[in-house]
C-alpha cells in the first residue's frame, strides 16, 4: 500500500491525481490520498452544475467549480477543509457503495482525539447530528475509489451561499435540494488542532493499520501525465459545466437513495430524448445507455415503468426501485 500527500492546492490538478492513480497506477493494491483546495465547489458527476450553485456568487468570490468523477452531490472545500481517497481492488459485487468501512479511518481518528463520530444515513459521518463529512465512491473494472470531504474549519456561511441551488430549475411538484444540518470538527475537539495537525493524525492512523505503507512520490512523467489531464479534462468548461440542458418537461424529485432531476422532450406522447441529473450513484456510469433504453416509450406511467422493468436499472441507480424511477420520470 502507498500513500500520497498532494501539495497543490488547485483542485483540478488534486481531482486530476485521484483519476490518474483510480485508472492508470493500477500495480497498487491499496492507496490513501490526502489533498486540500483552495475555494472550490465539487461537484457529482451526474449533476447538473447549473442547477446546484450559486454562480452570482461563485463569480464573484473566484471559487472553483470542479466536476468529479464520482457520483453525489455538490460539497464546498477551503483551505480548512480536508480531502482523503481511498483507491482499493475490490470484488464490487460484494462491497458495493460500503461507504461505512471506508468512512473507518476518520471515526476512529476523532475517536482517538475524543469525540464520537457515527456513520448515518446513505453516505455521512456525523457529529452530533450533524454532517461533518460526506463520502462518495466510483467503481471501475473492479476497483473502488472512495473519498471524503471532511469539515474541519470550513467557513460555513461561504459554504452556504455557494451551494445555494437554482430556483429555475423546480417543477411544481418538485423540492429544492435541502441542505443538511452541518458542522465544523474544530469546535468539537478538547484540545484544538490544525487541520494538517488533523491531517497528520489521520495518516499516522493508517500507518497503524498498515505497517507496510510507504510513500510515494511522483515522478516528473507522471506530474506532466496529471497536468495534461487536468488541462483537459478537469480544467475545462465542458466536462465541469456543460450545456445547461433545455427540456418542455423538467422534474425534480427526493428517494433515500438520492436526488432525482430529469429534462425530458416528448414528440406526439412519445419519450423523444431524456437526460437525468443527480445525487445518485452507480456502478455503471454510461447513462446514455438507459436514455437510449427509454427513447420512443409512451410517456405514461404504464409505458415507461414496463421498459425499465425489461432491464436492470441497479448499476445505474443504486438503491432505486422501478416504482420510484418511474415516478421520477412520469408520476
Amino acid at each position: 500500500m502507498i500513500y500520497i500527500v498532494s501539495q497543490s492546492n488547485k483542485p483540478d490538478f488534486n481531482i486530476a491525481l485521484e483519476e490518474y492513480c483510480f485508472k492508470q497506477m493500477t500495480q497498487f493494491d491499496k492507496i490513501f490520498i490526502l489533498w486540500i483546495n483552495e475555494p472550490s465547489i465539487i461537484v457529482g458527476k451526474n449533476q447538473n452544475t447549473h442547477a446546484e450553485i450559486n454562480e452570482k456568487y461563485v463569480k464573484e468570490k473566484g471559487i472553483h467549480v470542479v466536476r468529479r468523477i464520482s457520483g453525489g452531490g455538490a460539497v464546498y472545500h477551503d483551505l480548512n477543509n480536508l480531502n482523503y481517497t481511498i483507491i482499493s481492488n475490490e470484488d464490487c459485487d460484494s462491497r458495493r457503495f460500503d461507504f461505512k468501512a471506508f468512512s473507518e479511518p476518520v471515526i476512529q481518528t476523532l475517536k482517538d482525539l475524543g469525540v464520537e463520530a457515527q456513520f448515518t444515513g446513505r453516505n455521512d459521518i456525523t457529529i452530533n447530528g450533524k454532517k461533518i463529512s460526506g463520502n462518495a465512491q466510483a467503481y471501475l473494472g473492479g476497483r473502488v475509489m472512495h473519498h471524503g470531504c471532511i469539515l474541519f474549519d470550513v467557513d460555513l456561511t461561504v459554504l452556504s451561499k455557494a451551494l445555494e441551488s437554482s430556483d429555475k430549475i423546480v417543477d411544481a411538484k418538485g423540492v429544492k435540494s435541502v441542505r443538511s444540518r452541518v458542522d465544523n470538527i474544530l469546535p468539537n475537539l478538547p484540545e484544538k488542532i490544525t487541520v494538517t495537525e488533523f491531517a497528520d493524525k489521520i495518516l499516522a492512523h493508517m500507518k497503524q493499520k498498515y505497517p507496510e505503507m510507504r510513500e510515494y512520490l511522483f515522478s516528473d512523467e507522471e506530474l506532466v501525465a496529471i497536468e495534461e489531464r487536468r488541462r483537459k479534462k478537469f480544467g475545462s468548461w465542458t466536462w465541469n459545466f456543460g450545456s445547461n440542458p433545455t427540456a418542455e418537461i423538467v422534474r425534480e424529485r427526493r428517494y433515500p437513495a438520492g436526488k432525482m432531476q430529469l429534462f425530458i422532450n416528448t414528440k406526439k406522447g412519445v419519450i423523444e430524448d431524456i437526460s437525468f441529473y443527480g445525487t445518485f450513484f452507480g456502478v455503471r456510469s454510461d447513462l446514455a445507455e438507459v436514455q437510449h433504453l427509454l427513447k420512443g416509450v409512451k410517456y405514461t406511467p404504464g409505458e415507461v415503468r414496463k421498459r425499465l422493468s425489461s432491464f436492470d436499472i441497479s448499476p445505474y441507480f443504486s438503491g432505486f426501485s422501478i416504482d420510484e424511477l418511474t415516478d421520477a420520470i412520469v408520476g
